[in-house]
């Protein structure tokens, strides 16, 4: 049996440390808007406004989403250390955000098919109390809005701190779930301002088709809003990451090293395990007999955002003897985290030496 403690090549799979500023937030705005989302229904029905009362249900849906997002952070949190998710629990957040998207593109068809019912078949409106009560609303609305856009500040506060070896912009790094909930309330603020324009066009001027056809820009603009947020959140759940300036950072910082030339990246998986944390495993075919996990750990250590790697090393035949190839999970420590790598060595095939015109044909296989 080998006794070698094994301790210094084990390591957590926490990649990504939540948000407790964004958790708190969600909660408190989850309660201000539900409380207001019965006061704007109860009042749209009974002041027959249908603008207020979509606004209402639009912000009944904003209640549950919020709430929605809330829970995705508590989960997360209790779930972080749960070695069952071999990448961590930070996906549950991405979840929640693409079903708060789903929620809000029913929600947007649902104004929609009222607003034209309501164009179609007119209904008196009781115009100065509804005004009354979609301005408490709009009020509600941006008080949600400043919590929220207060915990999103915070956390891109945090990231500026950590991001001076990245090229690419902050925008890939958003927190989605706390987006979601923002963009919820957005939207909400959004469709009370279209309700307060078109309740003072029926007022004053009597237009009274003003309040469904604001209804319906309103379902419109909802709609963009959620697709947007459902191909963002959806991308990450199907890790379709490889079209990331990462991913093209990674193949040139390994391929540019001191064996420039020797060295090429045949194979290269990249997918994102937190909000601004990547892995990737990557396959290379070398002449370079010295090329270790060390070694490409350290060229990858000037992104900090890769803090796990799985690395397979292909030596054709001719590759010049160098020191032993050897396994290393440690990695350098950053201050996200710490990189993590698996690697493995052997002979490469002649069919992946002959690939480049300088590589020579193959040797016997050896593994490490």
């Amino acid at each position: 049996m080998h006794t070698e403690n094994a301790s210094k090549w084990l390591h957590d799979h926490v990649f990504d440390t939540g948000n407790e500023a964004a958790e708190r937030s969600t909660r408190v705005v989850m309660w201000i808007t539900a409380a207001m989302m019965i006061v704007e229904i109860a009042a749209g029905w009974w002041y027959n406004s249908m603008a207020l009362l979509a606004d209402g249900w639009h912000m009944s849906s904003h209640a549950v989403a919020i709430g929605l997002s809330t829970l995705a952070y508590a989960t997360a949190r209790r779930y972080s250390k749960d070695a069952r998710f071999a990448f961590g629990t930070w996906k549950i957040e991405i979840l929640a955000g693409f079903a708060s998207a789903i929620f809000l593109l029913g929600v947007a068809v649902m104004m929609l098919v009222g607003s034209v019912e309501r164009l179609v078949s007119p209904q008196p409106i009781h115009y100065v109390e509804a005004i009354v009560i979609a301005t408490l609303g709009l009020a509600v609305n941006v008080v949600c809005a400043l919590l929220l856009g207060k915990a999103q500040h915070h956390d891109h506060g945090h990231s500026h701190g950590h991001d001076h070896g990245t090229h690419h912009g902050h925008d890939q790094h958003h927190d989605l779930n706390l987006k979601s909930a923002y963009l919820h309330v957005i939207a909400d603020a959004a469709t009370s301002v279209l309700a307060i324009a078109a309740l003072f066009g029926g007022w004053v001027f009597g237009w009274s088709w003003l309040d469904p056809v604001m209804g319906i820009v309103g379902a419109v603009l909802v709609a963009v809003w959620a697709k947007g947020l459902i191909a963002e959140t959806g991308k990450v759940l199907l890790d379709r990451e490889m079209d990331h300036p990462v991913v093209d950072e990674i193949r040139e910082v390994v391929e540019t090293g001191a064996d420039a030339g020797d060295t090429k990246v045949t194979d290269l998986h990249v997918w994102r395990v937190g909000k601004k944390v990547y892995s990737c495993a990557i396959t290379v075919v070398t002449h370079d007999a010295s090329l270790t996990a060390e070694t490409v750990r350290d060229r990858l250590s000037v992104h900090e955002e890769i803090v796990h790697s799985t690395i397979e090393i292909h030596q054709c035949a001719d590759a010049t003897p160098g020191p032993a190839v050897r396994l290393s999970a440690s990695g350098r420590s950053f201050k996200r985290g710490t990189l993590k790598v698996t690697a493995r060595v052997r002979r490469a095939s002649s069919g992946l030496c002959s690939e480049r015109p300088q590589l020579a044909a193959p040797g016997p296989e050896r593994r490490s």
